[in-house]
């Protein structure tokens, strides 16, 4: 952990009674902001939070699809705790969304995910990272345009889970929404990891300060 990041959860302080979208703070738990190490390498990025995370207020914890994150993340040597945790003991790593907060009956419209896009912009640009994980196909449709030369409509998320695909400035590893996932699609994802991210110099040269 960064030596100068007071917390894991929410570390840049961000609001959490934020009311800028009616439709979600009417209906949600928790604002659930960022959550990890800020001088993490790896940020994952999920579309929404899924209704664990809504209820405890921590990303990726409190049920099934949290559970299989952090034991992606332990896998990867991210977590050293179980993935049973309330809150992780993270590593190297960041989990985020594109909104904050969760509508129990519907997904997130343009209009709130694009209110929400501030609080992300100043996680990555705080963060900088070397690797962007956008889990699901809203989110690497979201991120394209800023953080790739290519158009949203050229992703398809099950033919990019587990590859990488050269960014503007990053590289992004695109990884099947969570609760899509099987056991086999998670372990293609850490193989991916392990055997063509952590087997070669995948820092590049980005201005970050030493730590």
């Amino acid at each position: 952990m960064d030596a100068h990041q007071p917390q894991l959860e929410n570390p840049f302080g961000m609001d959490e009674e934020c009311t800028n979208c009616p439709g979600l703070c009417e209906a949600r738990s928790n604002v659930v902001h960022g959550y990890g190490d800020v001088g993490g390498e790896f940020i994952f990025i999920a579309e929404r939070p899924h209704e664990g995370a809504d209820t405890t207020g921590i990303p990726f914890t409190g049920d099934d699809a949290g559970r299989r994150l952090q034991w992606i993340l332990g896998e990867l040597g991210f977590v050293r705790s179980d993935p049973e945790a309330a809150e992780p003991d993270m590593q190297n790593a960041f989990c985020t969304y594109l909104t904050r907060c969760r509508h129990p009956d519907r997904e997130p419209s343009e209009t709130e995910i694009n209110t929400c896009e501030p609080y992300l912009n100043a996680e990555i640009r705080m963060m900088n990272p070397q690797i962007i994980v956008p889990i699901g196909q809203r989110v690497i449709e979201s991120l394209a345009m800023e953080y790739t030369t290519r158009s949203p409509d050229a992703f398809d998320i099950e033919e990019v889970h587990a590859t990488t695909v050269r960014g503007r400035g990053f590289e992004l590893v695109p990884m099947l929404e969570l609760d899509r996932q099987t056991d086999a699609d998670s372990e293609a994802f850490i193989e991916h990891i392990t055997e063509n991210v952590f087997s070669r110099d995948y820092r590049q040269t980005k201005g970050r300060q030493s730590r």
